[in-house]
Parts: structure tokens; sequence; C-alpha cells
């Protein structure tokens, strides 16, 4: 059993099977193992039934409900979100391997997020709007601020929209960081 005391929050959001087990429960939803099954294939029933345990014995998937199948206790769970996140005094007090280690999740989590897309049978990626353009910006703090600010604002917007019949889930995956030295001052 977890000490919850001790739990790292960020090894355990830190893997690609856990963030994209995180990424399921979006939009306040509630699932069992099987539904997350359904919807994550492409990963073994075994490791995502591991994965499962380990969010919930650390407190960021709750049961909320449970009902009898097939002679076996279902358990339906809910994300809770404020446990599966990386606050801003998390992500300052990670080393530079760490957020190398971060890094890496999320683009190992992105890739099979985004294979699982590719192969489902009508995927359309144009009519889809699937886009991962990069965009150099050149940007001083004050201005890299105000952008950070305005995305996070049209982000927030939207955060808490719910399942409906004429939505779909995205997967959003901005990405920020230099890619040249700053200028010398002399």
């Amino acid at each position: 059993m977890w000490d919850r005391g001790l739990v790292d929050t960020l090894d355990l959001l830190l893997h690609p099977v856990r963030v994209r087990i995180v990424h399921a429960f979006s939009g306040g939803r509630t699932r069992t193992t099987s539904d997350l099954c359904a919807s994550l294939p492409d990963i073994p029933k075994t490791t995502l039934y591991r994965h499962v345990g380990l969010l919930a014995e650390a407190g960021l998937l709750e049961v909320v409900g449970e009902q009898r199948v097939h002679g076996a206790v279902e358990r339906h769970y809910h994300l809770r979100r404020e446990r599966a996140t990386i606050d801003a005094d998390a992500a300052a007090s990670m080393s530079l391997e760490d957020h190398r280690h971060g890094f890496t999740a999320a683009m190992a989590a992105l890739h099979a997020e985004f294979n699982a897309y590719l192969d489902r049978d009508h995927a359309d990626p144009t009519a889809d709007s699937v886009g991962y353009r990069q965009i150099p910006l050149w940007l001083n703090q004050e201005e890299l601020a105000d952008l950070i600010r305005e995305v996070r604002s049209v982000i927030a917007s939207r955060i808490d929209n719910t399942p409906a019949p004429d939505r779909r889930l995205h997967l959003l995956s901005p990405i920020l960081f230099p890619i040249e030295e700053p200028p010398q001052q002399d």
C-alpha cells in the first residue's frame, strides 16, 4: 500500500501509460477498467490494471461505485484532478533529469495516442483538423508571459467541458521551450 505522505506524484505521472490513463478520464468522466481497456486497446490488460491500481492506491483515482459483473466486483473510478497535476511549485523543484524524463513520458504517450488514432478504421487527419505544426516565435520575457497567459485562458475556458453527443475528445499538447541560447549582453 502506498504511504500517501511519501507518494511521489512526479514518478506516478511521468509514465506514458499512466499519462494516457489520466487523459482517458478527462471531462470528469467516470470509467471502469473495462472501459479503459476498450478505449486503450494497444495497452495489454494486465499492464492497464496494474497502472490503474497504482493510481488508485496513490489517491489519484478514487472509487466512486462498485457493481458485480459476472461474479467479480467492477469498480467505477473518477480522476481526482487536483492530485493528478504537477503544479508550478512541483515543476520548479524538478531536476533537469526529471524534466527530461517528463518530456520523454509525454512524447511517448503522445506518440501512442496518435498511433491509436491512426489505427482506427475511419481515421481522417484532414477532416479531423489534426495538426502538429511547430512555430518558432521571437519573444521577450513579457511577451512570453502574455502568450502563456492567453493560451491558458483559452484552454481554461474549455477544460471543464463534459462529454456530449456533439463533442469528441481531442488531445491538445502545448509544448514550449527556447530553441536558442539567449544573446550575450556586453
